[in-house]
């Protein structure tokens, strides 16, 4: 059976991609053995993902970004180009794998419930959690979520804002900590053997966020997006400024461009500049963060490409068709005489298929 999956560990200001590294390649090896053995593309994104979210070192599942009140709340969502369902979960603390439960969620939306009830597409918080345990999800103590390095960084930069605010005599709810957040938010882009495309992403948030913020992970047509036809078949995954991606719908702009365009690679910047860091719907006078994952599949010729893009200092990424002998790890920074949140960066890579 064939497949091709990618990864990536959020678009940023990376300083050391080596903690990144080991992680995505162990998330695309996952991922492939089960395309392989004749997994589906969700059942290889859910994989992935779920590896990206127990390593400790992403903003994911354990070791997320902390809110401003110590506590870990995630977001999550899945998308299957096949028939186009979506799945969500947002301000989760108790579920050891977020994607889990948006996946359950998605496979959901397949069967009415009692009544003619129409299924739960997004859920949130207490509610999600007591569904999450209901429908077979681990669950897990919310400080067992709670990683050292996501501690660290929560004291430190609470105590920085706690000094500032005390000699400016301002109250600490009233500094935004844009400057401290973390954009290492993860996903995948998967598509198998019948051409079927699936994308995902997972993400604990800002740090220091305020408890109950939804973010562009848990959003439809913001955090991801997939979709095929009989010609073409895409999916897209995103990190970055979660409000300024739910306020463009990225996912989705990027993925319907694809389906429109000869050339992926000029469809990609063209997407990124003129869909984001041209939006009127976004402030002229911030720098605006974003980064994407996209996959795009030609059934005919078996034949595709995976696209990464980003406004931000760099964005890490791996990527493994099941020909492959080994994953392929991309540490891809912004150009030196481009400017992080005013400019952006598309390359990609060409991949075959022998189904």
């Amino acid at each position: 059976m064939a497949g091709f999956v990618a990864v990536h560990t959020g678009a940023g200001n990376c300083i050391d991609e080596t903690k990144y590294q080991r992680v995505i390649k162990e998330a695309c090896v996952r991922a492939t053995d089960i395309l392989k053995n004749g997994g589906s593309a969700m059942d290889a994104c859910e994989a992935a993902i779920v590896r990206l979210e127990n390593c400790g070192n992403t903003n994911a599942g354990f070791g997320s970004n902390l809110c401003w009140d110590g506590r870990v709340q995630c977001d999550a969502s899945i998308m299957n180009g096949s028939n186009l369902h979506f799945g969500a979960c947002t301000n989760v603390s108790t579920v050891r794998n977020p994607i889990r439960l948006a996946r359950l969620l998605c496979d959901g939306q397949s069967t009415m419930l009692s009544m003619e009830r129409i299924p739960p597409m997004v859920m949130a918080g207490s509610g999600a959690e007591r569904y999450a345990e209901e429908l077979g999800c681990t669950m897990i103590d919310p400080n067992a979520m709670i990683s050292s390095k996501a501690k660290l960084s929560y004291n430190h930069y609470k105590s920085k804002i706690s000094a500032i605010t005390s000699a400016a005599d301002v109250p600490t709810s009233s500094v935004v900590p844009t400057q401290v957040s973390a954009l290492d938010t993860v996903g995948a882009v998967c598509v198998d053997s019948a051409g079927n495309t699936a994308a995902g992403c997972s993400s604990g948030g800002l740090l220091l966020k305020v408890p109950g913020r939804v973010g562009q992970a848990a959003t439809y047509g913001a955090g991801c997006w997939a979709t095929n036809t009989t010609e073409t078949s895409v999916a897209t995954c995103t990190t970055g400024n979660g409000e300024y991606l739910m306020k463009t719908l990225l996912a989705k702009e990027i993925c319907v461009d694809l389906l429109t365009s000869d050339c992926a690679v000029t469809s990609l910047h063209k997407s990124l500049k003129s869909k984001f860091l041209e939006s009127p719907f976004l402030p002229v006078d911030q720098e605006l963060y974003a980064g994407a994952l996209s996959l795009i599949y030609y059934p005919h010729g078996n034949t595709g490409e995976v696209l990464w893009s980003h406004t931000t200092k760099s964005f890490c990424v791996g990527y493994m068709s099941t020909q492959q002998k080994a994953p392929k790890f991309i540490y891809s920074p912004l150009p030196t005489y481009s400017i992080a949140g005013r400019s952006c960066v598309v390359n990609g890579h060409n991949f075959h298929l022998r189904v």
